[in-house]
């Protein structure tokens, strides 16, 4: 079972529930999926409020949440058992972080932020539709595919970030040339291809009979997916404003 969502792992469903425990089902994983995108969505909301009433208040929530939202999923990639902790915890974290960034690109772009979360979760719910009726199938050659781009974009960005701290910008990557906004919608295409591989690993999850508190684990993934796909949205978006103004 591929997928290139770092948190969902190759074994991460490879241990059966015990006999007498409950288990994991696709149902379980969708609640408490929605749970964790209520709980993101309400921190969100607040550093927003907090941004627009003082913005300079509002930074210590973009790094707090960055940091602490980082912490608490590397806790919760290696301690899985702790998902029904850690991942709220982590939603809430990355709310703050989200709903602060997203403050100071509707600051510069009005009505940007609808429109990426729009298109978030028109995408989500587009590509679950075509999931479960058979149109998208997550093959082994579609699998590796998505896996490999994934990773030269997670290389990409690296190396941007370590150029960066020696003065180094890779101005391709970050202006509004068609250059920069190609590759920032490859980027989005590849986020949003990542979900479909979500889903195929939870189905399969289920299938196998996990335990029941991968359903918690198996939310965060998403979500996980889901905020690299909206701040990839948000970044195009922003590319293409640019360009019209």
């Amino acid at each position: 079972m591929r997928t290139s969502n770092p948190t969902l792992g190759e074994n991460t469903f490879t241990q059966p529930a015990l006999v007498g425990e409950q288990k994991m089902t696709i149902q379980g994983a969708v609640n408490k999926t929605a749970i964790l995108l209520a709980l993101c969505m309400a921190t969100a909301i607040y550093s927003w409020q907090k941004f627009e009433t003082n913005p300079a208040s509002a930074m210590p929530l973009v790094f707090g949440g960055a940091i602490a939202g980082f912490i608490f999923a590397m806790i919760t990639c290696f301690k899985k058992e702790w998902a029904g902790v850690t991942a709220p915890i982590y939603a809430l974290c990355e709310g703050l972080f989200i709903g602060a960034i997203s403050a100071v690109y509707n600051q510069k772009f009005q009505g940007i932020v609808l429109q990426a979360a729009m298109l978030t979760f028109g995408t989500l719910f587009a590509l679950l539709a075509a999931y479960r009726s058979g149109w998208i199938r997550a093959t082994e050659n579609f699998k590796l595919g998505v896996v490999a781009a994934t990773g030269g974009i997670a290389v990409m960005y690296f190396v941007s970030w370590i150029l960066g701290m020696f003065g180094v910008h890779m101005g391709f990557m970050h202006d509004s040339s068609m250059l920069s906004i190609g590759i920032s919608a490859f980027i989005v295409v590849i986020a949003a291809l990542n979900l479909v591989l979500d889903f195929d690993f939870i189905e399969q999850g289920a299938q196998l009979g996990a335990p029941k508190y991968l359903e918690w684990y198996a939310g965060f993934g998403l979500l996980v997916t889901l905020v690299w796909l909206y701040l990839e949205i948000l970044r195009l978006l922003a590319k293409l404003s640019s360009r019209r103004d």
